[in-house]
């Protein structure tokens, strides 16, 4: 069917085919190509349309979103067309992030503005609380994980969302993560936020200071809070709130009550008075992934293991906030559980490290096997005694979160990669700042040391790869050519061959560098001509990591289609399609024998597989979902990095009768 774009019409159905509405004669095709077939939603500015895009083979489906005409404005149709351009710049800035809908296009046609966006499949968070009823504590937990990075990223675009609440938050169907939608109440913050303006948003919702037009970034934060706090209710918001004290009274109307923790977090949310309300979403993270806090809604609501231990592990960290955790109860760890196939290896968690205090993105453990350093983003790198759990060192490493690490296969240098857009490289032993490398435009999200350790790879949001020399830091080469952020790095091992007879390869041919990102393809690259030898396609969402096996002829690649390709590293063939993650899949790792393969997932698992056969060897489940995995180089030891902050050390102690 197509659905009629005039608000006039009078029957705006019509059939697939039409290019003209039978009852009004207006034109069904939006810039030849987008056709409305079902309106979704319609308010006091416009009307949003589910979408096909007629251009590709596939039909795929989009939102079309109609702005009413300025109606008794003050604006010139010449100031509207302006402010409208501007306010669609600001969506494709903010598109960029895999967790807002991307900008496909902008028209005006017919005296109506037009917005195109990306199809977020999944429901709102209204449609899960109408389908499965109250959320539990751990589900906050993970909301607020979840999409307090978005609301951080919008701020520091000087963007206040002015509408946030479950109907305009979505849990995406393929990789269950968040997704913010609707910035049609978007406000760019170009002047002093002081300054009066139009009250908008979603009155429940809003905090005091956005209801008389004065909105700031704290009041996305306030608006998240009462979103938090009706999930756990399925009250309405009007009614959880005392007019009399001007107090919130929501926690009376909890069918299970919630942990005094996160209720301290999400009362500073609804702060009335933005000067005791959180100022930043940097904020209320840093508290809600104190260690403290963590373990105590692990505790709360169960969700940080099956079984208990019951007694304190005989080595681990030396961490105050441990030490007086036991003084009260025992940590619960990881527990190992093979679902899906029958294991033939007993693999247990021998510690887990705690002292970050926020997620850990990147690990990675020394060529010795005696050392371990985990990135996280409390904007650190730690050095861990990967033998007894000790903390060697505390690196304040970079002004924004770690995104990812890397070591030099010496086993001399450390590589780390930020926010804050630098590559810096470290002493391995003692943790000494070597070098800052800077020249990269946007987040880096991935590094890489080259074979023989003289050269360096990062990959970033600005869609290139950058070659430095690891002894002088200069760039050597820019690699570009990805649609979209370069998530994903590494270089193709050396080839079971003579050193000698390596290095002349290398000479006539150059290296290969191998990069995955979120355009989803996974593009092999000469790193001598800079030239891409082969495009691999196959993923059907962003690629996040890429592990490249020891005999340089096989590659791993893992995405937030839930899967692991297995492909040919030579030829770009496809070998095999891992399928046993339920989640968004964040890390891969290859044994140094070129057996094993580890990945962790969304799904809150690290599963082993035999690389050669392509079957699962055992699953381990954590609390939180898992960013980051390591294997040893004898293959015994695995470590894992959380959302929650921790690193797990999993040994192999056997195996079955």
């Amino acid at each position: 069917m197509s659905h009629c774009l005039n608000p006039h019409c009078s029957r705006p159905q019509n059939s697939t085919s039409a290019n003209y509405c039978i009852r009004c004669g207006f034109k069904l095709l939006l810039g030849d190509r987008y056709r409305a077939v079902e309106a979704i939603a319609r308010g006091g500015f416009g009307r949003t349309f589910l979408a096909v895009d007629e251009y590709k083979p596939s039909r795929p489906q989009c939102v079309i979103k109609q702005f009413f005409p300025y109606i008794q404005s003050d604006r010139t149709p010449e100031q509207a067309q302006e402010l409208f351009r501007r306010e669609a710049i600001q969506l494709e800035q903010l598109g960029h992030h895999p967790q807002i809908p991307a900008l496909l296009a902008h028209f005006e046609q017919a005296n109506y503005q037009y917005l195109v966006q990306e199809f977020i499949d999944g429901r709102n968070l209204l449609q899960e609380l109408s389908r499965t009823g109250v959320f539990s504590e751990f589900q906050v937990w993970q909301l607020l994980n979840d999409l307090l990075p978005v609301l951080q990223f919008i701020h520091s675009q000087q963007v206040i969302h002015r509408d946030v609440k479950p109907q305009n938050i979505i849990r995406r169907r393929a990789d269950q993560r968040y997704v913010l939608v609707d910035f049609g109440a978007a406000k760019s913050i170009t002047a002093d936020l002081s300054m009066t303006g139009t009250s908008i948003g979603s009155p429940e919702f809003v905090a005091p200071e956005q209801a008389i037009g004065k909105a700031a970034y704290a009041s996305d934060l306030y608006s998240l809070g009462v979103s938090c706090i009706y999930l756990l209710t399925q009250v309405r918001p009007a009614d959880l709130f005392d007019t009399e004290e001007g107090t919130w009274v929501w926690r009376q109307h909890l069918t299970v009550p919630v942990s005094g923790a996160l209720s301290k977090i999400l009362n500073k949310l609804l702060q009335g008075p933005t000067k005791f309300r959180y100022q930043s979403a940097t904020e209320v993270l840093n508290d809600l992934n104190a260690p403290a806090i963590v373990r105590a809604i692990e505790l709360s609501t169960g969700e940080a293991g099956t079984a208990p231990v019951v007694s304190r592990p005989s080595r681990g960290v030396p961490d105050p906030l441990v030490e007086n955790f036991f003084q009260t109860t025992a940590m619960p760890l990881a527990t190992s559980v093979e679902p899906e196939a029958v294991q033939d290896q007993i693999w247990t968690c021998k510690y887990k490290l705690t002292g970050h205090t926020s997620w850990v993105r990147s690990v990675a453990i020394h060529p010795d096997g005696n050392l371990l350093a985990s990135g996280s983003g409390d904007k650190t790198v730690k050095l861990w005694n990967l033998e007894t759990g000790e903390l060697l060192h505390t690196i304040a490493a970079h002004s924004s979160w770690v995104r990812a690490i890397a070591t030099s296969p010496n086993g001399q240098t450390l590589a780390s990669c930020s926010n804050d857009k630098t590559v810096k490289l470290w002493d391995w032993q003692s943790g000494e700042l070597l070098q800052t490398l800077e020249g990269h435009t946007d987040w880096v999200r991935s590094v890489a040391f080259s074979p023989d350790g003289y050269l360096l790879a990062s990959s970033s949001q600005d869609k290139s790869i950058r070659i430095w020399r690891v002894a002088t830091g200069e760039t050597l080469k820019v690699l570009t050519g990805h649609r979209h952020w370069v998530t994903a790095i590494g270089f193709q091992p050396e080839k079971p061959q003579s050193r000698e007879k390596y290095a002349t390869l290398r000479q006539e041919f150059g290296r290969t560098i191998v990069s995955g990102s979120r355009d989803r393809t996974i593009r092999i690259w000469n790193e001598e001509t800079g030239k891409v030898r082969l495009i691999l396609e196959g993923h059907t969402a962003p690629v996040n990591a890429i592990a490249l096996a020891p005999n340089g002829k096989t590659l791993a690649s893992c995405s937030d289609d839930t899967t692991i390709k297995l492909w040919d590293l030579d030829t770009g063939s496809l070998l095999h399609t891992l399928t046993n993650h339920e989640g968004a899949v964040n890390s891969v790792a290859i044994s140094s024998d070129g057996k094993t393969l580890v990945s962790g997932s969304h799904d809150r698992t690290v599963k082993l597989w035999n690389l050669e056969t392509a079957t699962l060897l055992h699953t381990a489940t954590h609390a939180s979902w898992v960013w980051s995995v390591a294997i040893s180089p004898n293959g015994s030891a695995i470590a894992s990095g959380c959302w929650d902050g921790t690193v797990s050390i999993w040994v192999n102690t056997g195996l079955l009768d």
